[in-house]
């Protein structure tokens, strides 16, 4: 059985604010906006998810969610990892088995991304982790109900290998250069300007400063 696709997705006008010095937040908004649609369009043209819900307290985020082809649901939690454990259970009453949690800050995405994360779960019988460059977790595949707490956040590729292994689980981790960008700072914004595989500056180009 195919996974689901889980995305929970920050409010646009409040998302990306380590980029404050180098944008505006009609800027931010934006391109918060234009990663979330970039990445539900990849996912349906990968066309390996059972189904998609993008978890929000954003109207804005939940109707690009139904656009895009995914369940909106609206956030009740108080942090990240509380709406992702929210969208963990709806999709378990929908009858989910396994989902891949998928932050939208993720640029450089490619469908081969998907692709192979799916492939390394080995059938579900592996927790598959994508580490970011300064120790995050930019992907996680695991079964349903999650068998440990997630922890997305600082640090948390080593928070998250060590719950699984300690939930008895076998880990494989996939490592790209795709995956392993994500967009947080100033820094990851100028190397984004310098090599995105969409056009940055005719992004905010359409945005007012």
């Amino acid at each position: 059985m195919k996974p689901w696709l889980i995305i929970p997705a920050k409010p646009f006008a409040e998302a990306k604010s380590r980029l404050a010095s180098v944008l505006s937040t009609s800027q931010r908004t934006a391109l918060s906006a234009h990663m979330l649609e970039r990445t539900l369009h990849i996912a349906v043209a990968a066309d390996c998810f059972a189904q998609m819900i993008v978890v929000s307290r954003d109207p804005a985020a939940l109707t690009l969610a139904m656009h895009g082809g995914a369940l909106p649901l609206t956030e009740t939690g108080a942090d990240l990892n509380a709406a992702i454990e929210q969208a963990c259970q709806h999709a378990v009453m929908l009858g989910a088995t396994a989902a891949l949690i998928l932050p939208a800050d993720l640029p450089h995405l490619c469908i081969a991304d998907l692709h192979a994360l799916i492939a390394a779960s080995g059938n579900g019988q592996r927790i598959v982790m994508a580490p970011s460059g300064d120790g995050g977790t930019n992907a996680l595949l695991l079964p349903l109900p999650p068998p440990f707490a997630c922890a997305f956040g600082p640090a948390s590729y080593c928070t998250h290998w060590l719950r699984a292994a300690r939930a008895g689980f076998a880990i494989q981790d996939v490592h790209t250069t795709t995956l392993r960008f994500d967009l947080d700072t100033p820094r990851d914004w100028a190397k984004l300007v310098t090599d995105a595989p969409f056009s940055v500056a005719a992004l905010l180009a359409e945005s007012p400063s």
